[in-house]
């Protein structure tokens, strides 16, 4: 069976409405808001165009992958439009896992960390996605070794990064209270994208909260949110927002003793490998994190 490409089609709704938002703070501009800025969003597109390339010379690799598991596993549960409602919600169960995962471990957090190098909030930001998307493949596994087809798991991730994108804005406040239960909201996202440290670590759900609720990530938005990372890189150089963090990540595995150098890589952002050197991601220190 073929799936559309949900991603492609909505490419031109992506457009259309960034520059509705760009629009709506001429005419409504709150002075609380940080709206848009020219090389930032320059800065996200790019990022968004370059991930597009990246992707297809990426998806070779996973993609066979995937298929060899799919072909090895003796199950099979069949794809029906009724059923279309599970298939999202188990997809985004792995999604959710996967992004904590790339919050975690700081060899994924060097390619999650592009997502959040911007200071700013606005539906561009929603565009600016790793050039190194291969690290997320093995949290789907699961759902291929139980017989889904890898069409609809990649179909099930396409309506999740499409759901995504409209929840990357100021522009809406908190919205009823039973939809801010159950889903991901702009409010919610709002939080995921905040430097502080209330904030750090938490709402990873991408169409579902109720993830981060049940394993106890869930934070509402209370302080006024202040985006980007605790420690900026300061630059809208698309090659350095794409690789910054993999450079930070080797020259500190060059720089420790070897019984530390594997730990670098599976730990949280952050861990130096010694307890007196153990910090909070924020911290002004040569090896943070988010440096």
């Amino acid at each position: 069976m073929e799936f559309p490409d949900v991603v492609l089609f909505s490419v031109p709704l992506f457009i259309l409405l960034m520059i509705v938002e760009r629009v709506s703070y001429l005419f409504h501009r709150d002075d609380e808001e940080l709206g848009y800025g020219a090389k930032d969003t320059a800065t996200s597109l790019s990022m968004g165009l370059g991930s597009l390339g990246w992707d297809i010379l990426w998806g070779f690799g996973t993609a066979a992958a995937t298929l060899a598991v799919y072909n090895l596993t003796p199950w099979r549960i069949e794809f029906s439009w009724a059923l279309l409602p599970l298939f999202l919600i188990a997809q985004d169960f792995c999604y959710y896992w996967s992004h904590r995962g790339h919050h975690v471990i700081r060899l994924l957090w060097a390619s999650h960390v592009v997502h959040h190098s911007s200071t700013m909030f606005n539906l561009s930001t929603a565009l600016r996605q790793t050039w190194t998307g291969f690290t997320s493949f093995l949290f789907y596994l699961p759902m291929v070794a139980l017989g889904v087809s890898p069409l609809v798991v990649g179909f099930c991730g396409g309506i999740n990064l499409v759901y995504q994108f409209w929840i990357h804005t100021e522009r809406i406040g908190k919205m009823w209270g039973w939809y801010e239960f159950v889903f991901n909201t702009p409010s919610h996202h709002r939080v995921h994208h905040g430097s502080q440290g209330s904030y750090l670590d938490r709402n990873y759900g991408g169409i579902f909260i109720i993830w981060d609720r049940l394993f106890g990530s869930f934070a509402p938005e209370t302080d006024r949110v202040v985006y980007g990372l605790t420690k900026n890189i300061e630059t809208y150089n698309p090659l350095k927002v794409a690789y910054h963090e993999y450079a930070a990540l080797a020259k500190d595995m060059w720089r420790a003793p070897w019984r530390y150098k594997f730990g670098y890589l599976v730990n949280k952002p952050g861990w130096s490998g010694q307890p007196a050197l153990l910090h909070k991601r924020g911290e002004a220190f040569e090896s943070a994190s988010k440096s």
